[in-house]
């Protein structure tokens, strides 16, 4: 619609707004009671239309039919939509032409009986109806919609109000939130909330946002990860834990990848990263099966069996796709000479467990189409992750991969404070180079760590990526309501 044929429907419609207040009619009404849904009355047609029954429903004006002396229009609730007939002989002339004069967009409460026209059509004959709320702002034509993307995802209102499928993600991602939870509660898990605002960035390698605290006088990190806090209730003795919320990470943005977006962190005393992986795949299986009601799912065209997981070590797996063997790899110079011949860029590393790490993201990562864990990670890579007992170079820690996007993360825990300390020293060391997505130092973390924490397992679900994938949207801002977008040009 362009600019200026906006601005005079706006103009009609204010017009409209104006004339209603002159005539003492409240365009903004609150004392409408509806006691009806549009999914009961449809759904109990037979039972109404037999005891006349008169129904208070209301709802958002979608289409509008003026037949001269009789008016069709369909009213769309949160649970459906319906048709209502109105007709002047019924409503006088006066109410009548208020009727008419109604715009898409409104909302109106109406109150009547429910019969089928001729086409076999349920719909609400109007007895009386209220005007609840004036739309000074057309809807996007009919025919064509909120297509714009940017548009869609700036005016995320507009788009749940024009296109029903993106309703419908939504309420299936709340579902799948809710499943979730009602999962871990079944194995004994309790919900609970740790700090946004953090004095120490930690949990994650990833740069913070930055806010002062006025009263305190202090600078304070938004939560990257809720990790060490998590782990400060294990050492005071919850055993099972878990988080549903809101990290923020002050980084690019990509299909992927939004500043602030949803992740589930959960800890197990005397777990491990086997328990871990049990729980991720039963857990995503579950979800699929109760939401969806298949482990056969699409996404971005491919065809993904999540009732099919495969397993293998990084090392192994960069084997598997790159043709190169790390297992033979002792040094940081070997290294580099084979990432300089295959064109990898590693110039800043300074270990063989960086160099894998990064033909990994290279080789493997996109690769990864069904279910596949990835284990055994370098210690470099994994500040927070307990040591293989046979391999100490590795973590036992894993990935999960599923259509090439990372959807898990999880160790067994680190909970030798000694070992820990050294990690975050080395994690200092990076930082003071220039590594801003290095670890802190957190000596409070490393007090608690020396009060004893049991051995423990730990788990990370991105749940919107999650969402992304049983919901086959190939954009993370597709399933947030309100993704993080550049300033809007005027």
């Amino acid at each position: 619609m362009l600019e200026n044929e906006l601005n005079e429907l706006m103009m009609e419609r204010h017009k409209k707004l104006d004339d209603l207040n002159e005539a003492g009619i409240e365009a903004y009404s609150n004392d409408f009671d509806r006691e009806d849904i549009v999914a009961d009355i449809l759904d109990n047609f037979e039972e109404l239309e037999a005891k006349e029954k008169v129904i208070k429903a209301a709802g958002r004006i979608m289409a509008f039919r003026n037949h001269g002396k009789s008016s069709f229009a369909d009213i769309v609730d949160m649970s459906g939509r319906v048709q209502v007939y109105a007709q002047q002989n019924k409503l006088g002339e006066e109410l009548y032409e208020l009727f008419t004069s109604l715009n898409i967009g409104d909302h109106v409460g109406i109150e009547g009986t429910v019969f089928k026209t001729r086409r076999g059509e349920i719909s609400i004959r109007v007895k009386s109806f209220k005007l609840l709320s004036k739309s000074l702002r057309p809807l996007p034509e009919k025919w064509h919609g909120l297509k714009d993307v940017e548009l869609r995802y700036r005016q995320r209102y507009v788009d749940l109000v024009v296109n029903p499928e993106v309703k419908d993600k939504f309420i299936l991602r709340s579902r799948i939130l809710h499943k979730i939870r009602s999962y871990l509660e079944g194995r004994d898990f309790l919900e609970v909330q740790t700090p946004l605002m953090h004095p120490i960035a930690g949990g994650a390698s990833a740069r913070p946002f930055v806010t002062h605290h006025n009263a305190l006088d202090i600078d304070l990190y938004m939560r990257i990860a809720p990790e060490l806090y998590l782990k400060r209730l294990l050492v005071g003795g919850f055993e099972k834990v878990f988080e549903l919320g809101k990290n923020m990470r002050n980084e690019g943005l990509s299909t992927k990848h939004n500043p602030e977006f949803t992740s589930l962190e959960l800890y197990e005393a005397y777990a491990d990263y086997e328990d871990m992986i049990e729980i991720t795949e039963d857990l995503i299986k579950t979800v699929a099966q109760d939401v969806l009601g298949t482990l056969e799912i699409s996404y971005d065209g491919l065809e993904i069996d999540l009732g099919d997981w495969d397993r293998m070590t990084m090392v192994d797996s960069i084997k598997k796709y790159a043709g190169v063997d790390f297992s033979e790899i002792s040094t940081v110079e070997e290294a580099k000479a084979l990432a300089k011949e295959k064109g990898v860029k590693v110039d800043d590393k300074t270990s063989v467990g960086e160099i894998i790490n990064e033909f990994f993201e290279e080789f493997v990562e996109a690769k990864l189409i069904q279910p596949t864990f990835i284990t055994q990670y370098p210690v470099e890579v994994s500040p927070l992750a307990k040591r293989n007992p046979d391999n100490p170079d590795f973590t036992d820690r894993f990935e999960l991969f599923i259509a090439g996007n990372e959807i898990a993360n999880a160790f067994s825990e680190l909970n030798d404070p000694i070992d820990q300390k050294g990690r975050f020293e080395a994690q200092v060391s990076q930082r003071e180079a220039g590594d801003d997505e290095a670890h802190m130092m957190d000596e409070d973390f490393i007090r608690a760590l020396e009060y004893g924490m049991p051995p423990a397992g730990g788990l990370g679900i991105g749940i919107d990526r999650l969402i992304m994938l049983l919901t086959d949207s190939p954009s993370i801002r597709e399933v947030i309501f309100f993704p993080h977008l550049r300033p809007e040009v005027k």
